[in-house]
């Protein structure tokens, strides 16, 4: 019996969102076992920040600017990898923001706002995606959703709509791109310590009732997403598809 590998030398790799916090871990953790690796992100100061951090290890990696909710930005991004590096075999689904608000105080700009970027930045890059990985019969599609797409906390209306969406469209994509060797997957994470949680993780208090949430009783860290994206992304999960894998120290299983 063979086993399949980790190894993803070959491939390449697009992480939207990738230059800071869980995009620029799971970048990493990509690089690390041999894809090349294209970070997009708004902010290009950052990007080529985190592309020289992942050179310096080693790892071969551009980056790109894209706006996700552009489609026209999207479909350029996707074709300058598929030019530039012959093509697309990966993409970690990672843009994301979140506005933490009573539900009565929600504005209709901030709903619009986070569902621009987490839903409709996620639908216009998967679907870019999808049309470069059909033509190459070959793809590998992670959704980075959250454990609010699965359960319910406060001040969370708009993040929490965006990410049960984000679960949803993970399995009808699933299905649809299955006869083309594509497969469709989701990581749910819990709290992480990155840039955007740091200000809501600064409350004791918070932290205490986050940490008790979890069977394992601490914070997520950007690394325990590496493990489940080299998974996801590697041949040894080309028979899972479909699966919403939550990374949240037990906090769903309860």
């Amino acid at each position: 019996m063979d086993v399949p590998s980790f190894e993803m030398k070959g491939k390449v790799a697009l992480v939207t969102g990738g230059s800071k916090g869980i995009g620029f871990a799971m970048a990493y953790a990509l690089g690390s076992y041999g894809a090349t690796v294209v970070l997009s992100s708004r902010g290009v100061e950052e990007g080529e920040k985190a592309v020289k951090k992942l050179i310096e290890k080693g790892i071969e990696a551009a980056y790109i600017r894209c706006d996700v909710t552009d489609k026209k930005q999207v479909e350029q991004l996707v074709s300058k990898i598929a030019t530039q590096f012959g093509s697309l075999d990966i993409l970690v689904n990672n843009a994301g923001m979140n506005i933490r608000k009573p539900l009565v105080e929600v504005e209709e700009k901030d709903w619009d706002q986070v569902l621009n970027v987490n839903l409709k930045g996620l639908f216009l890059v998967g679907q870019a995606c999808a049309k470069q990985m059909i033509q190459q019969n070959y793809g590998k599609i992670i959704n980075i959703s959250s454990i609010l797409g699965s359960i319910g906390l406060p001040l969370q209306t708009s993040y929490a709509a965006s990410k049960g969406g984000i679960n949803q469209l993970t399995k009808v994509w699933a299905d649809e791109l299955a006869p083309f060797n594509i497969t469709v997957n989701a990581i749910g994470p819990g709290y992480i310590k990155t840039p955007m949680t740091e200000e809501w993780l600064s409350d004791p208090e918070r932290v205490r009732n986050i940490t008790n949430s979890t069977m394992i009783k601490r914070i997520g860290e950007t690394s325990d997403l590496a493990g489940p994206v080299v998974f996801l992304a590697s041949d040894t999960s080309k028979y899972v598809t479909g699966q919403i894998l939550h990374v949240d120290g037990g906090w769903t299983a309860r």
